[in-house]
C-alpha cells in the first residue's frame, strides 16, 4: 500500500489498488482508521432526539438541567478537622505536605489550594480532596489554616 492512492467510489468505500476497504458499518480508510457511519434511523440514536416538554436536559443524566444532580458537589462527611502531614513515601524521595479533611465542597477546595501554593511560594495539586503541596511546609500551612478560620491539627510525626 505504500505508494498507492485511494480512489472514493459511490458506495462510501476506497479502493486502493484492486481491493475496496469496506467492513459493514464502519469504512476503514487507506491508513488503517476506521470511520463510524452515521445511524439509518432513529431508533438506531438509541433515546430521545428532541423534546419540548422539559426544556434542556443534561447530557449526562438525562434530566431536566433545574433538576441536574450532576454537577453538584457535596462536602465531603468528617470531623471538620484538617489534618496536614508530611508524606515522602511513593514520591520518589520528594517530600509534599498533604491536607486531608476540609470540609469544603470541590469548588471552594480548589480555591483554597490555590491559595496555600501562593502562601507557600511552591507548587503543588488537588487530588480526590486531598491538597498536595510541594515541599515540608506543616508549621506554615497549620498556621495559615488556623487563620483562615479552620481547625487544623498535625498529623503523623
Amino acid at each position: 500500500m505504500g505508494g498507492s492512492v485511494a480512489l472514493p467510489l459511490p458506495e462510501w468505500g476506497f479502493a486502493v489498488g484492486n481491493r475496496l476497504s469496506v467492513c459493514r458499518s464502519v469504512f476503514v480508510l487507506t491508513r488503517g482508521l476506521p470511520v463510524a457511519k452515521k445511524a439509518a434511523s432513529f431508533a438506531a440514536l438509541g433515546g430521545l432526539v428532541f423534546s419540548t416538554d422539559a426544556g434542556r436536559h443534561c447530557p449526562d443524566c438525562r434530566q431536566p438541567v433545574d433538576a441536574c444532580t450532576c454537577k453538584q458537589t457535596l462536602i465531603p462527611e468528617g470531623d471538620g478537622i484538617a489534618r496536614v502531614r508530611r508524606e515522602s513515601k511513593g514520591r520518589g524521595g520528594k517530600t509534599v505536605t498533604t491536607i486531608t479533611g476540609v470540609p469544603l465542597a470541590e469548588d471552594a477546595l480548589k480555591e483554597l489550594a490555590t491559595t496555600l501554593k501562593k502562601r507557600c511560594g511552591t507548587g503543588g495539586a488537588l487530588k480526590d480532596g486531598v491538597i498536595e503541596i510541594q515541599g515540608d511546609h506543616v508549621e506554615l500551612l497549620l498556621a495559615e489554616l488556623i487563620k483562615l478560620g479552620y481547625k487544623a491539627k498535625k498529623s503523623g510525626g
